[in-house]
């Protein structure tokens, strides 16, 4: 069962993003506040629920929440200020988003800079334990796949679609035939055998 509050704050602003371990693509953040009777026993962390589970979630999710926002940070920004700086810094724009500031934030993970001096935590596995931390995975995996489905009509030799970005073999070998795209992370191994790919 998914606890509702770590803090005692009533404003309590649960955080996670997707896409960090992707080739290609933006790395996506949610934030969410959501109501104190909000319950849900189908909520878990996104990565434990099918696709068509997380589809089912997202409305329920985003008309439950009393504030809620996502963000992407893309390929470029990711390759100039590296991947972790990226996750954090689309955690901070989907803050900003919120039409409420929160009186405390929940971060997934164990990363975190602090945001307008508002008191955070950070708890690893915080996605499987807190419900605006979940439900946050949720609409951030939603929505940069998305995303990712409507660059795949542009380059749908990768199967993005289906890979969503992610280092599949299948992807992998598309990246050996076709080279990389404006949407591919320069900065990331794209190949294991990187000499062979010519940037």
């Amino acid at each position: 069962m998914l606890l509702h509050n770590y803090s005692n704050y009533t404003l309590e602003c649960g955080t996670d993003e997707a896409g960090r371990g992707c080739l290609a693509g933006p790395v996506t953040a949610a934030a969410i506040i959501l109501p104190e009777a909000f319950e849900n026993t189908i909520l878990n962390d996104s990565k434990q629920l099918s696709e068509k589970k997380r589809e089912f979630l997202k409305p329920i999710i985003e008309e439950s929440a009393l504030f809620f926002g996502v963000a992407h940070v893309f390929q470029k920004e990711i390759d100039s200020i590296n991947i972790l700086n990226a996750s954090i810094l689309a955690m901070h724009k989907s803050i900003d988003k919120l039409h409420h500031t929160p009186e405390f934030i929940i971060i997934d993970g164990n990363k975190f800079k602090p945001y307008k001096n508002i008191p955070f935590e950070t708890i690893i596995k915080g996605d499987g334990k807190y419900l605006s931390i979940a439900a946050a995975s949720v609409l951030a995996k939603t929505h940069r796949d998305l995303y990712m489905n409507k660059i795949h009509e542009e380059y749908p030799m990768y199967n993005w679609k289906k890979n969503k970005g992610y280092p599949t073999k299948e992807h992998r070998e598309a990246i050996k035939k076709y080279g990389v795209t404006k949407y591919h992370r320069k900065s990331f191994r794209l190949l294991p055998e990187q000499l062979k790919l010519d940037l």
